[in-house]
């Protein structure tokens, strides 16, 4: 069970990952936690994003594509892997799928778990994080008991600079620009599924599940 998850930002893609994850036991493969795991062994694709990385440049295409398919060679992807915010371009995507098919491999299932912009600037406005301890919260869907303060440590709430509406807004932006073409990519491919993200989580999850099946 191959899979990749499309979405906006905030559409809640990488929740419904997580979730997969531990439903199919199967690994959740994400390009931050390759490089780290990678430039922490020394290894010598890792030496090379490092160098990139040093100088505050973007690894190329082809050395994220490397990195990625190395991952998944390795056992614990065997029965399958979950992979969140990757690829996110269409040449990323056609090297992927070149890769695998090198290896007689496909992806299985790219799930687009839709949501409205408008509805992910309200989403992402109305979270808050505290200062002390980093929890997260929402003023509708999460609330906590005291406005404005932390349930578990009693500390300050604040709106992060990056769920500000006009940040929120830019990044949706790159998004449509960059990334949607992927999800005509893979309908052209024949494996994209599109969920409801608008409804409550554990719906979204269950309409995953329908698709992936049991």
């Amino acid at each position: 069970m191959k899979i990749v998850m499309l979405g906006a930002p905030g559409a809640g893609k990488g929740t419904q990952a997580k979730m997969i994850v531990e439903k199919y036991g199967i690994p959740q493969i994400s390009t931050g936690d390759i490089f780290r795991a990678n430039i922490k062994n020394g290894t010598e694709l890792g030496k090379k994003a490092k160098t990139y990385m040093d100088q505050g440049a973007l690894v190329p295409d082809e050395l994220v594509v490397d990195l990625v398919v190395d991952r998944l060679s390795q056992d614990d992807c065997k029965n399958g892997y979950v992979l969140d915010g990757f690829p996110r371009t269409i040449p990323q995507a056609e090297a992927l799928t070149a890769a695998l098919a090198a290896q007689g491999e496909k992806l299985d299932y790219a799930i687009d778990v839709e949501v409205p912009d408008e509805n992910i600037v309200n989403r992402m406005s109305g979270r808050r994080a505290c200062v002390n301890c980093g929890g997260t919260y929402h003023i509708v869907f999460n609330p906590t008991k005291v406005e404005g303060i932390c349930d578990a440590c009693g500390g300050k709430l604040i709106l992060r600079d990056d769920d500000k509406p006009e940040t929120v807004q830019h990044r949706l932006s790159v998004y449509h620009a960059q990334t949607q073409p992927l999800i005509d990519y893979y309908k052209a491919e024949g494996i994209l599924k599109a969920v409801d993200g608008t409804k409550n989580m554990a719906d979204v999850f269950a309409d995953i599940t329908a698709i992936l099946g049991e």
